[in-house]
């Protein structure tokens, strides 16, 4: 179900004064042009601060996965933007994040930004599971099992699994931004996620498997048949996306799925 993007001002007004409980005056607010998934997001600016707003009406289905964001969020690591507050108000639900001043990652052969992208996934994949409520990477990817199962993607690993390169930001640093799909399961499985990325990227599989093993130990060490497991499972969920919306990016990424699960399958 879509969310309807408004700005700032078209917020109710309780809503508004919810958010200036927090911020104090806001002297002006951006609308931006990522956050496809929420009703509102926006810079806005205080006379002491600059912080990321973003928001969807309290009874729109998506508020139930930006309450999973909030939650997540005093367990992540430093490379992580801070929540600094969550208000329900004015028939909107909305949060406010310190803002990072920042770019969309580039995931292309060569990029000067892969190894900041690397070492912020490492920085996650060090990071303990919290013990609260989360999406069970067996349970997430259930529904497309193929012949292997999906047994094997259970672990006590906390997973981003959404590593598109808008979810990057790159300063000096790489920043894992936008976390609606915390999962508890098997710590490859974010490795495994980040490949598909980087073939849509320009890598091949060969290339991307090879870099990732450099990089990621969980990875390296992960068994053959877990990675089939979850490469049929995820083909099978890129291949319902794609045909539930067929945007050229979505089928481009149902063929990438294939194309990895038969570069596993081979042999490598």
């Amino acid at each position: 179900m879509p969310v309807t993007r408004i700005h700032w001002d078209d917020l109710p007004l309780a809503a508004r004064a919810a958010v200036e409980q927090h911020t104090g005056s806001i002297l002006s607010a951006e609308t931006t042009v990522g956050g496809v998934n929420s009703g509102i997001a926006v810079i806005v600016r205080t006379a002491y601060s600059v912080l990321f707003v973003k928001g969807v009406p309290a009874d729109h289905p998506q508020v139930r996965t930006q309450q999973r964001e909030a939650e997540i969020n005093p367990y992540l690591p430093a490379v992580c933007p801070r929540l600094l507050w969550h208000v329900r108000e004015g028939g909107w639900d909305l949060i406010g994040y310190e803002r990072i001043v920042g770019r969309h990652a580039n995931y292309s052969p060569g990029s000067p930004d892969l190894p900041l992208v690397a070492r912020a996934l490492s920085e996650l994949q060090n990071t303990p599971c919290p013990d609260i409520e989360l999406k069970r990477a067996e349970d997430r990817w259930s529904g497309y099992a193929g012949p292997a199962g999906v047994e094997q993607l259970t672990g006590d690993a906390l997973l981003h699994t959404d590593l598109a390169p808008h979810n990057l930001l790159i300063t000096t640093r790489g920043h894992l931004i936008d976390w609606a799909w915390p999962t508890r399961g098997a710590a490859w499985i974010d490795p495994a996620v980040l490949i598909l990325r980087l073939m849509e990227a320009g890598h091949s599989a060969p290339s991307a498997d090879a870099w990732a093993r450099d990089q990621f130990p969980t990875w390296a060490t992960a068994a053959d048949a877990s990675v089939v497991a979850f490469s049929e499972a995820n083909a099978r969920a890129w291949d319902e996306i794609a045909r539930n919306d067929p945007q050229v990016w979505k089928k481009n990424m149902s063929h990438l799925a294939h194309d990895w699960l038969n570069y596993w399958q081979s042999g490598r």
